[in-house]
């Protein structure tokens, strides 16, 4: 025989060939012979070396132990002192009565919503966050759910969690901000049959998420060849000089003709424009040519519009000049003084007029 002591909190299962015989719970106890006792803390769950539910079948044992059953499609999770412990699967556990503090929380994961009796901050969190499917929708986009491949519903901002089971989830997002499209390098033959290259870019907003995934398969590149078709349509019918001279007529049209169909793929055109018109190397010799003789032109008249401003004006000076003779004189006395300022030294001779010796010797 020998003797065993269980302290508080402690309980003491006795065997005998494999076989629970006796449950010890605190205080001083006889082993006969051939009996062992293994050791269990109460505050801590409940995992013998044996069957859980052969050692169940012993009355005084199962009255000690709150058995939890996990089914296939369920998770449950354990609260201890009102703090989360852990998560279990399926299968079956026992937890000590009246010690731990414990508490069970049972989530269906057959469905895909989580229910609001899951704490969400424990689904980003270990060992639960296995077990769940997260997504994040940004503040500047909107999401589409889809359930199986079919579709769900609109997702606006936020965090989503869902159950990871056999149904199949996916989330596709896209960006609600304005946005802008580049269509380069389009190579367009005029109405004259001039070819020219067109940079085209224009701004548009996703305004209908349901139309522009669901109904439509890759919107965006449908939007870039209507506004391309729209661009080769209205470049097709006008001639070269046309659209130089009209590149703003250009956008609008393009705008005009592709908004109602943009609607159609749930987006809002905003704004069209003329990045760059690049021109064949003989065309571009050519314009440059016709651009140097216009600028020529223009400078030949400027200078003979000037030209003849300045006649204009001598010959009305003379016209004043020949009816008043005052004027003349002072006339003649102004280019004196100019003459007489670049002349060094003047000697006059004799008497009379020095006025009209200056004359005689500046204009002899």
């Amino acid at each position: 025989m020998k003797r065993v002591n269980i302290t508080t909190n402690t309980v003491g299962l006795v065997f005998k060939n494999g076989e629970l015989k006796r449950v010890l719970q605190k205080g001083a106890h006889w082993l006969y012979w051939g009996e062992r006792v293994q050791y269990f803390d109460m505050t801590k769950a409940f995992a013998p070396e044996q069957e859980l539910r052969t050692l169940l079948a012993h009355d005084a044992l199962a009255a000690l132990l709150e058995v939890v059953d996990v089914a296939d499609n369920e998770l449950v999770l354990v609260y201890q002192d009102q703090r989360f412990a852990t998560v279990l699967t399926a299968g079956k556990y026992a937890f000590w009565k009246g010690v731990g503090g414990y508490r069970f929380i049972r989530a269906a994961t057959d469905q895909l919503e989580i229910t609001e009796a899951v704490d969400r901050n424990l689904l980003s969190r270990q060992p639960l966050y296995q077990y769940v499917r997260a997504y994040t929708v940004d503040p500047f986009e909107k999401g589409l759910l889809f359930v199986d491949g079919k579709f769900d519903r609109v997702l606006e901002s936020g965090n989503y969690v869902y159950w990871k089971n056999t149904i199949t989830t996916t989330v596709t997002k896209a960006d609600m901000r304005q946005l802008s499209m580049e269509i380069l390098g389009q190579e367009i033959l005029t109405k004259d049959k001039a070819q020219l290259r067109i940079n085209f870019t224009l701004t548009y907003q996703v305004v209908d998420l349901t139309k522009a995934v669901v109904h439509n398969k890759e919107f965006e590149k449908q939007l870039y060849v209507l506004v391309q078709l729209a661009l080769r349509e209205f470049i097709s019918t006008k001639g070269f000089d046309e659209l130089m001279e009209g590149k703003e007529a250009m956008a609008t049209a393009v705008k005009n003709t592709c908004a109602a169909k943009a609607e159609a793929l749930g987006v809002r055109l905003i704004d069209c424009g003329v990045k760059d018109i690049i021109l064949p190397g003989d065309v571009k010799d050519i314009m440059n040519q016709v651009l140097v003789a216009e600028k020529r032109a223009q400078a030949n008249g400027i200078t003979r519009r000037e030209e003849t401003a300045a006649m204009r004006s001598l010959l009305n000076t003379a016209k004043l000049m020949e009816d008043n003779a005052m004027l003349w004189k002072m006339k003649e006395m102004e280019h004196v003084e100019k003459i007489a300022e670049k002349i060094g030294e003047i000697t006059l001779s004799g008497g009379g007029n020095i006025v009209g010796q200056l004359k005689e010797l500046f204009f002899k």
